[in-house]
């Protein structure tokens, strides 16, 4: 029962949701006339469901899987799925979109199967993408984050949506401003002779990097994360770093949470969305960001550790699978707890408000020593 309703990995190019749905439907209408009860089976998302392999260089999910059969307890879940599933379809054959956010909405229409709350339609959506073994805008859906700012020695090449027609965007020419990554990145193309790909945790720092031209100086991209990286501009520098041959280096604070979850998901993805990492990760990537040991060589302003960090540190060292495969990682953990510090990116500051562009960021991109993997 379950084998028939797992379906192989898609890339994100062209798939034929349509018929994954259609497909999934009759196989549970098929079920329910001989009076059988009709699961849906999908991946489960989390750590303990992935591996991760320097070679390939990006967790990828294993055969541990949920099932979720009809049943007195699950019918209104089942239900939401079922209806996600054919909004899903609607959207697709439509060739609309609807950012989570509506899809959240629409439900309010579906009577005793709508969501109370968005985190419960955002879990079901994502189930239907494990399950589909596609990616979220494959599907019809939307985040309503940004996908991230770029400024630098690059053009992209985009399509006029109404004509078709290519488009040139310079990304030097955007004056105080930056652009926009777009929410879907599979049609742009690129044109650059940059030397690299500078991906940056923080706003602030991407905008004094930008403001003072860092990527004319060094000959460069910048790229500003704002966090977490959203898919989109996972994918928008897995694409460019693919289709350029060009290094991307990451930088970012000095602290569990720049290490733990911003480099680690851009670099190797994350549990949560094992089934589309090979695509939405950045293997190549490599990190030049505020290390323990840059904390004392350059003296940093710091900031204690508090309890949330050090069991973040701990967690990282006994659980995930790419901190486990690489001892520099694990030794800089182990250096931070017992420093009991972290510093951030801005503190660079006490040396001079352009010393990270003068001093601290050549340094680095020289020295590969200081770098962790």
């Amino acid at each position: 029962m379950a084998d028939k309703k797992e379906v192989k990995a898609g890339k994100t190019g062209k798939v034929d949701v349509v018929a994954k749905v259609k497909k999934i439907a009759k196989e549970i209408y098929g079920e329910i006339l001989l009076l059988e009860k009709p699961d849906l089976v999908m991946p489960i998302r989390s750590l303990s469901n992935v591996a991760y392999n320097e070679k390939e260089g990006y967790f990828s999910i294993l055969s541990k899987v949920k099932t979720r059969t009809l049943s007195a307890n699950t019918i209104k879940t089942f239900a939401q799925t079922l209806r996600m599933m054919n909004l899903s379809k609607d959207l697709v054959e439509a060739k609309d979109i609807a950012t989570k956010r509506e899809a959240y909405y629409v439900s309010k229409n579906w009577g005793d199967a709508r969501f109370k709350e968005q985190p419960e339609s955002d879990t079901v959506m994502d189930d239907i993408e494990a399950m589909m073994r596609v990616n979220r805008e494959q599907i019809g859906f939307i985040p309503e984050e940004k996908g991230g700012a770029v400024a630098g020695e690059l053009v992209v090449i985009d399509k006029d949506t109404e004509t078709g027609e290519a488009l040139n965007i310079d990304c030097t020419k955007f004056g105080a401003g930056a652009y926009s990554v777009p929410s879907s990145v599979e049609h742009l193309s690129f044109k650059t002779k940059a030397k690299f790909v500078l991906a940056i945790e923080t706003s602030g720092m991407f905008e004094r990097l930008n403001k003072h031209k860092y990527w004319r100086k060094a000959n460069c991209i910048l790229v500003s994360m704002g966090g977490v990286p959203t898919r989109a501009c996972r994918r928008f520098i897995r694409k460019l770093a693919d289709e350029k041959k060009i290094p991307v280096y990451v930088f970012t604070d000095g602290d569990p949470y720049g290490f733990g979850s911003i480099y680690r998901t851009l670099k190797v993805g994350s549990g949560n969305a094992a089934h589309i990492n090979e695509y939405f990760c950045v293997p190549q990537a490599q990190f030049i960001g505020i290390t323990p040991s840059d904390i004392e060589d350059y003296k940093l302003p710091t900031h204690p550790l508090k309890d949330v960090d050090m069991k973040k540190i701990k967690d990282l060292i006994k659980n995930d699978p790419f901190i486990k495969h690489h001892k520099p990682w694990q030794k800089a953990l182990v250096k931070m707890a017992k420093m009991k510090v972290r510093a951030e990116q801005q503190a660079l500051a006490k040396h001079g408000l352009n010393y990270v562009i003068d001093t601290y960021l050549p340094e680095k991109i020289k020295n590969p020593k200081t770098w962790l993997p």
